[in-house]
């Protein structure tokens, strides 16, 4: 396709289809969970599985994430207190880790917990056959655009192994 084509038909695109941010007017997300070992992660309003999405994990999955640059994505109970509309990874809603206990066992062991971990989308193509982040939770950026709608500050997220 030449270029006065391409400007054509990007004249003719809704610019509503390019957006990041989509609208959510369903039921209320009431909880996340992660199950690591199954790369799984479900939406849920009271006991009701609203949504589920394959994820890749830190590049060092198992255990617990005990320190900063360790691979591993935590494991527990934790909340969603944050967005980040700006994300280097599309966009992001974080993880209010590490927590009390985190920091606790860290400063006890002489380490750095880390922190900063994100659910988010993905620079490269999601194949949920390796886990590559520095241990957040990563979905295809169409998946992530639904989380960020859906997924308030304050909801309770559940990271088993």
């Amino acid at each position: 396709m030449n270029r006065r084509a391409l400007l054509a038909l990007l004249a003719l695109t809704p610019m509503a289809a390019c957006s990041r941010f989509v609208d959510y007017d369903g039921p209320e997300v009431t909880r996340v969970v992660v199950w690591k070992n199954d790369r799984l992660m479900s939406l849920f309003h009271g006991e009701v599985v609203l949504e589920s999405y394959e994820v890749e994990l830190g590049f060092a999955p198992d255990g617990h994430k005990f320190e900063y640059g360790d691979g591993r994505t935590p494991e527990g109970e934790y909340l969603i207190d944050r967005r980040n509309p700006d994300s280097e990874f599309y966009l992001s809603i974080g993880i209010n880790y590490p927590n009390a206990e985190d920091i606790a066992r860290a400063q006890e062991a002489g380490v750095d917990p880390g922190g900063d971990i994100f659910i988010h989308g993905t620079p490269r193509p999601f194949r949920n056959t390796d886990d590559w982040t520095v241990g957040c939770i990563a979905v295809t950026n169409r998946e992530m655009r639904q989380i960020f709608a859906m997924v308030p500050n304050g909801t309770p997220i559940t990271i088993h192994p």
